[in-house]
């Protein structure tokens, strides 16, 4: 009896001390879970004060690019709301508003749809122009270097008495100053004297022009110019030019007319979202007599009660170009202005359209 009491405790032994290992080895089990969390958390902590760190190495983004960050999206926004509005026409992805009478520039800013060129202007001809122009309610002014009249256009534009961020004025460099363009640029901001350009343009293609056009960007990066452009540039050389440079053209500006319709080149153009401008809209020098007696320019204009040059810069508008006439005659700057109380028919649109000659007025 003692013998088997005692065999009885060493069984109850042997099963406490088994209980006891396994005890043991869970402990050790949640030991190691607790201590691989404890690696895990700690490693989770490191990474987020090194993040931590490292946002504060970094420099704040300054308040302006954020809210040119913000301004890009809006204007984002705003963009698709006037093509779903329906009342602009849309060419590619370019739209003129008919009713503010302008359109959204890739660079994020608007600009007329229609204005007033001012070669051949100058002096006091060119200042009495351009106020002339902007008494009728034109708010896009064209010059460039080769015109010798930014000082001019300028002058018109300080003594207007409208506030400058209503006026849109387009300068151009030309070739034989591209090779110092930094120069050049710096020139044209202190003959127009008016803070700031808003469009500037390389005239037409030439050597260093890629080179010019950077530094136009850099004019752009310091706020001296807002958007940037090209005239008298066509499908190769967009082409061969556009991957050597960074910010895309917010404009070409080529010579249109209904005798020269660039009716291959313009949907090109609007494909890469740049907006297209035509000089000599009608006609140019020595052609603009023919081109506004024409029979069928004539018979549309009386069947809308208005002049031949009305009807082609109306034309233009609802191809999707900007038309820049130029004149000095108070008369017809005003003419040129009243180009929204009518539209013509997808009939009177082909007539003019077959009138195409493919006959350019200038060389380049």
């Amino acid at each position: 009896m003692k013998r088997r009491f005692n065999m009885m405790l060493v069984c109850l032994l042997i099963v406490s001390l088994s209980a006891c290992g396994k005890q043991a080895g869970a402990d050790s089990s949640a030991d190691k879970v607790m201590e691989q969390y404890g690696q895990t958390e700690s490693a989770g902590t490191t990474e987020q004060t090194e993040k931590e760190q490292t946002e504060k190495a970094q420099p704040a983004v300054p308040e302006a690019e954020q809210t040119g960050v913000q301004t890009e999206n809006i204007l984002t926004d705003r963009e698709e709301q006037k093509i779903q509005e329906g009342d602009n026409t849309v060419t590619g992805d370019i739209s003129f508003n008919f009713e503010t009478k302008t359109v959204l520039l890739n660079s994020g800013y608007e600009m007329p749809i229609y204005g007033i060129g001012t070669y051949s202007l100058t002096g006091d001809t060119c200042v009495e122009s351009v106020t002339a122009a902007l008494n009728s309610g034109v708010r896009l002014i064209d010059t460039a270097y080769m015109y010798h009249n930014e000082e001019s256009v300028g002058e018109a534009v300080r003594n207007s008495g409208i506030p400058r961020e209503e006026i849109f004025v387009i300068t151009k460099l030309y070739p034989n100053q591209f090779s110092d363009a930094e120069a050049a640029i710096e020139e044209a901001l202190a003959k127009l004297d008016i803070d700031y350009i808003d469009m500037m343009l390389l005239h037409h293609p030439g050597t260093d022009d890629v080179e010019a056009y950077l530094a136009m960007e850099k004019a752009v990066a310091d706020g001296k110019i807002r958007s940037l452009g090209l005239s008298n540039w066509y499908v190769e050389e967009l082409e061969e030019f556009i991957p050597q440079i960074n910010i895309m053209p917010a404009l070409v500006q080529n010579e249109i007319h209904p005798y020269y319709q660039e009716n291959d080149v313009i949907p090109y153009i609007h494909s890469l979202g740049i907006v297209v401008q035509g000089w000599y809209p009608l006609g140019g020098r020595g052609y603009t007599t023919e081109l506004l007696g024409n029979e069928v320019i004539s018979e549309i204009a009386a069947a809308h009660g208005k002049s031949s040059a009305q009807v082609i810069l109306r034309w233009n508008l609802q191809k999707g170009v900007v038309v820049i006439p130029g004149s000095s005659n108070p008369d017809h700057i005003q003419e040129n202005t009243e180009l929204f109380n009518f539209e013509l028919t997808e009939e009177e649109m082909e007539r003019i359209g077959a009138l195409d000659r493919g006959e350019k007025h200038d060389w380049y």
